[in-house]
């Protein structure tokens, strides 16, 4: 039976395998700030689509290093914390984890998130992982799940990847953890290539790094509100439009027809009137590091590496880079 171990157990982490657990699949979890908290009560769960239910991990660990003295040969190791390269190099945490057989799945925003990892485990299946889910933590191990839930999973290959061996496994990992997450309820889980999966992290950076920084800018604008302004429409939709005409060229294939046009995606978030704000907007509002480079500044140069430029993207890259420096400079004279 696999073993399962879910990095950064938030909202996310929680959430999904809470429904892995589901299936007689032990799940473990390594706990930050919450760990007091899942290791005394685990997680209590609620979902209009899957009821309420408490779930309490295999195991529940403080830190990477707790993990360690575990000695379990994990299956699968499931990250799910935010990606912050400017700040710290988490594939670092995993040394010691990772062994002959696992699959780290980045279940993780942007662009650019598996290279740390396979540079550092360069034998280790990696798998990349996209998902639409409203989920939250309102308080420590308390899950509020909301009514999306759609994940996509894919291998994540490169040049250098032995072509048939490293593709057969890491296709067969990513099939293998969909049916975990299909078994567990979740119906909206789908297996990609390794070409389809980074189209669709394409597709979500037209709508983050349009949504996130432009909302951010504006001072805490909610998504429909952006989406229902005149002039910021406007805005929002030459943004997705700027990554939606070059992700194509970058990836050497055009976006499938069944994904969403930029059109489309405005029409969609003006009429969901929830209030709901960007991730990054509360990032902004709590002092705590933005996703500005795999949502911002990964697209930009792996455009610019290919030949293409991203204007409007630098431009909202530059702003709030700069913003945050002032941020945190102000902060920390207040120390």
């Amino acid at each position: 039976m696999p073993e399962v171990l879910i990095f950064g157990a938030g909202a996310v982490g929680a959430f999904y395998g809470s429904l892995i657990a589901k299936t007689s699949t032990p799940v473990s979890v390594v706990c930050r700030s919450n760990f007091s908290a899942v290791r005394d009560k685990g997680f209590a769960v609620t979902s209009p689509q899957y009821g309420s239910y408490t779930w309490k991990p295999t195991r529940v660990f403080s830190s990477a290093e707790d993990a360690k003295t575990a000695n379990v040969h994990w299956s699968y190791i499931v990250v799910t914390t935010k990606a912050l390269p400017d700040v710290s190099d988490d594939s670092a945490l995993l040394e010691g984890l990772v062994s002959d057989g696992t699959a780290i799945v980045l279940i993780q925003n942007g662009l650019g998130i598996e290279d740390p990892y396979i540079r550092r485990f360069p034998q280790a299946t990696v798998l990349s992982a996209v998902t639409i889910v409203s989920a939250s933590q309102p308080s420590h191990g308390k899950i509020a799940h909301n009514r999306w839930t759609r994940i996509n999973t894919g291998p994540y290959l490169t040049d250098t990847s032995p072509a048939s061996e490293a593709s057969h496994t890491a296709t067969s990992k990513a099939n293998e953890f969909t049916d975990l997450l299909v078994s567990g309820g979740v119906k909206d889980a789908s297996a990609y290539t390794h070409q389809k999966l980074q189209q669709v992290r394409w597709h979500k950076i037209a709508i983050n790094a349009s949504m996130n920084p432009s909302s951010v800018l504006a001072n805490g604008a909610t998504n429909a509100a952006m989406a229902l302004d005149t002039e910021m429409s406007i805005h929002l939709k030459a943004v997705m439009e700027e990554v939606l005409t070059t992700a194509p060229k970058i990836l050497g294939a055009p976006f499938p027809a069944e994904f969403a046009t930029s059109e489309h995606i405005i029409r969609s978030t003006s009429k969901n009137d929830s209030g709901s704000r960007p991730s990054m907007w509360g990032d902004w509002e709590s002092g705590r590091p933005m996703e500005l480079e795999v949502i911002l500044g990964n697209p930009i140069r792996i455009a610019k590496e290919k030949g293409y430029d991203m204007p409007r993207m630098q431009s909202l890259y530059a702003l709030l880079k700069m913003a945050q420096f002032n941020r945190d400079k102000q902060k920390g004279s207040k120390l």
